[in-house]
């Protein structure tokens, strides 16, 4: 999922993106990448046992973007999210 911040005229816009990924081992992989579109980016990782446990830190982390201001610009998935 790719998250907008409206641009200002000071900066450029700012971007969130999420992703969950399984690992080899059966794990899950939350993958955030953040930063100013067309410049250097941020990625941080945060790994779960559960699917169920990853999906909602996933879920958690796109809402306080949505409350931050953040657009959702791009979402892709095998279902439709939770509300």
């Amino acid at each position: 999922m790719l998250l907008q911040h409206p641009p200002t005229a000071a900066e450029a816009p700012r971007f969130v993106q999420l992703s969950l990924q399984q690992d080899l081992l059966g794990g899950w992989l939350l993958v955030r990448e953040t930063g100013h579109i067309g410049q250097r980016s941020t990625v941080k990782r945060e790994q779960y046992l559960e699917q169920d446990a990853a999906l909602a830190a996933f879920e958690k982390a796109r809402d306080a973007n949505l409350r931050r201001g953040f657009q959702v610009m791009f979402a892709q998935g095998s279902e439709a999210p939770r509300q």
